[in-house]
């Protein structure tokens, strides 16, 4: 499976359990860690954690090995780490303390392209 569309099925399940401003950041030319960061955010622990099933979720149903997932029991900031994708949920009051998009400000955002079956 390509990174394009891990990233697809990564932020079509964060778009289904309402998380809140979306957006993907390509990595490709800035970091070796992963193609793509997906960053969101949740308005509560409950939301969060919904969230990152739903990725976590998504990803086994497509067969994509979920490397890593952690921070999932503060429900604050849980990171789940889809090889070439990573996708960062935080909850609301986390994400502008973090800022992630100020600090890989440098990588270029990445549109979403819905997958047509």
């Amino acid at each position: 499976m390509s990174s394009d569309q891990l990233l697809n099925i990564a932020v079509e399940a964060t778009e289904n359990k309402k998380a809140e401003d979306i957006i993907s950041l390509k990595m490709k030319e800035i970091s070796d860690v992963a193609d793509y960061f997906v960053i969101c955010h949740g308005n509560n622990e409950r939301q969060v954690q919904s969230i990152a099933r739903a990725v976590k979720d998504a990803a086994n149903k497509a067969e994509v090995e979920v490397k890593r997932m952690e921070g999932f029991n503060e429900a604050r900031w849980i990171l789940i780490d889809l090889s070439e994708v990573v996708v960062h949920v935080f909850h609301k009051d986390e994400r502008d303390y973090y800022n992630l998009e100020k600090l890989y400000r440098d990588a270029p955002l990445e549109t979403y392209v819905q997958a047509v079956y």
